[in-house]
């Protein structure tokens, strides 16, 4: 059972790698356009949304691909990573690395070249492997909850994935400027961000209460609205911060909006598998991106809580 969960636990962290580093100079990304590397061709990587890619020269780097298909002749450097996609690997094929794949379908044929591990999981198998007995709550404590976990946190890593790809290329400064606060002033913003949670359940509670009344339904969205906008920002500056520390202290630099973010994310996302820590990690670490997003008014650079002189 330990060895089935690390796969799944590693294939996550395997789909977020490839997006971590700062994007290269001839990296392929798509949404739902078809990408074809023709006979003599070179290209870095492909990370493609719903779209089908195929390859007959050469890529140097990952392959990503989320639904759509991949049909490989030629030969990719490094991983090939498929989520609900049809993999076709044909015998000139060749992947110096691993091949991963979950849901979907994937065919090897022979004469084809797979440098490392192959892992796959069927839709039904992965059914079957979280839910062996057929009966979900047949025995409160028969059932390991430690798959289904993994599987929801590899979810929300994925929702998150877009969130950030979207947030750091609309919002790259805002977002840089409060993850630069957050080092600057730390507990000031765990406390401010502590603080806010504390006020904002009440005012969920409240709001609740309300509810059944028609005034309180409009409370409630509203306050449901304004807590996704705090908390995805916020998330974003703990994202850069982690990413950009992470990434410098690698060697690298020039880190760019982007890699910092993903790889933010892939720091956070890893220290959330820790058991009891991770939980504390990222409490706190919400907390502070609570805090940041209050504090910066969203990054805009306008602290309210920094009296101004006043004017002569």
């Amino acid at each position: 059972m330990m060895k089935k969960i690390l796969t799944l636990a590693l294939f996550g962290l395997f789909v977020l790698a490839p997006f971590a580093a700062p994007p290269a100079a001839h990296a392929a990304i798509s949404s739902q356009k078809d990408i074809t590397v023709a006979p003599g061709e070179t290209q870095a990587e492909i990370v493609s949304f719903g779209g089908h890619v195929l390859i007959e020269g050469q890529v140097k780097g990952d392959v990503v691909v989320i639904g759509g298909s991949i049909t490989i002749s030629g030969e990719v450097g490094q991983s090939v990573v498929g989520i609900g996609s049809r993999i076709i690997v044909k015998p000139t094929g060749s992947i110096a690395k691993d091949l991963a794949a979950l849901g979907g379908t994937l065919q090897k044929e022979p004469g084809c070249t797979i440098g490392g591990d192959t892992i796959y999981f069927q839709t039904r198998e992965l059914s079957d492997r979280l839910f062996r007995d057929g009966h979900l709550f047949k025995g409160a404590f028969s059932l390991s909850l430690i798959p289904i976990i993994v599987v929801v946190k590899l979810v929300l890593i994925f929702l998150w994935l877009i969130v950030t790809v979207m947030g750091a290329s609309l919002f790259p400064k805002p977002i840089a400027f409060a993850a630069g606060e957050i080092r600057r002033h730390f507990w000031p913003t765990l406390g401010t961000g502590i603080l806010a949670i504390i006020i904002f359940t009440m005012l969920v509670f409240f709001a609740a209460l309300l509810s059944f009344i028609l005034i309180g339904i409009p409370i409630a969205l509203a306050l449901g609205v304004a807590g996704l906008i705090i908390k995805v920002f916020g998330r974003l500056a703990v994202f850069f911060m982690l990413g950009e520390s992470t990434l410098r202290a690698l060697g690298s630099k020039s880190v760019s909006a982007m890699g910092a973010v993903l790889m933010g994310l892939l720091v956070f996302s890893l220290a959330g598998f820790v058991p009891v820590l991770g939980f504390l990690f990222t409490f706190v670490l919400n907390a502070v991106g609570w805090g940041i997003a209050i504090r910066t008014k969203f990054g805009s650079r306008e602290n309210w809580f920094v009296k101004k002189p006043a004017a002569c």
